[in-house]
């Protein structure tokens, strides 16, 4: 399991997509999830504000145990359903931009989610036994603590709103708009009462800054495959250290007079005459 966590416009989807390619693992983008939520909310009410009365969250909560969810690889591009219909399209608009961070601070959604994710993860590494990358903002403190390796993309402000107005293209909003958004989701991310986006003490850091998409995946790459590398030499140690174990108990269990080549006291046989 390799955990990757950061704030938006590091570089969180796009290097654990392709890290997960590159090695042949599954990806679970948790953001993608997330964000189909908030897309949902935007189809049902418009808009979207906690302050809003409490009727609103009791009417979320029911969508909630309405909605499903789903993660799927196509062509090796993940496809994001949302009660069965593809929306991967539909969730990286500004409305949904605008709400999504406010969406994942409520309890009842970050549980569902976080079940969802490891629903995922479980299913996959049941399905093929293959390796799992996720990321997001508490994957390594939260979703998956116990990550065989923890990463924390990290990236300078001005280059985050660059690459998010790349990202949306034509639907783009001006430059002040990207900053203010992307300051409010930090704000929120790192404020957060539930799971707040934080680096854990074990994560390695990658300022993402000034690197191309393909030296940050080489970078994530190269750290996976050297703790892989770690475990399988730790694995190996440890059936040799069990197989002598088990070698020494089973010598120390033998009658001595029943020991090969050896007499009644267990010394060697003295040599016929």
């Amino acid at each position: 399991m390799v955990a990757i966590d950061g704030p938006a416009g590091a570089g969180k989807s796009t290097t654990a997509r392709l890290c997960a390619k590159k090695l042949g693992f599954f990806y679970i983008n948790t953001g993608a999830m997330y964000r189909a939520i908030a897309l949902k909310v935007v189809e049902e009410f418009k808009s979207f504000k906690l302050r809003k009365p409490p009727g609103l969250l009791k009417s979320l909560k029911k969508i909630l145990n309405q909605t499903e969810v789903t993660l799927k690889w196509n062509r090796n591009r993940l496809r994001v359903l949302l009660d069965g219909r593809d929306v991967t399209w539909k969730i990286g608009t500004p409305e949904v931009n605008s709400i999504v961070s406010e969406i994942s601070t409520l309890k009842a959604v970050r549980e569902k989610m976080v079940k969802e994710q490891q629903r995922l993860a479980k299913d996959y590494s049941l399905d093929s036994a293959g390796g799992v990358v996720c990321e997001g903002r508490d994957i390594g403190s939260v979703v998956f603590p116990d990550a065989d390796l923890k990463v924390y993309l990290d990236c300078d402000l001005t280059e985050r709103i660059r690459r998010r107005k790349r990202e949306l293209g034509s639907k783009a909003p001006n430059w002040e708009a990207v900053r203010r958004n992307l300051l409010k989701r930090d704000r929120i991310d790192v404020t957060r009462r539930l799971s707040p986006l934080r680096r854990m003490p074990e994560a390695v850091l990658v300022d993402t800054t000034h690197l191309t998409i393909p030296e940050q995946v080489a970078v994530v790459c190269a750290l996976a495959k050297a703790k892989l590398q770690s475990a399988s030499h730790q694995q190996m140690r440890n059936t040799r250290s069990e197989s002598s174990v088990r070698s020494t108990t089973d010598k120390a269990c033998t009658p001595r007079g029943e020991r090969k080549g050896r007499g009644e006291e267990g010394r060697p046989n003295p040599l016929p005459a």
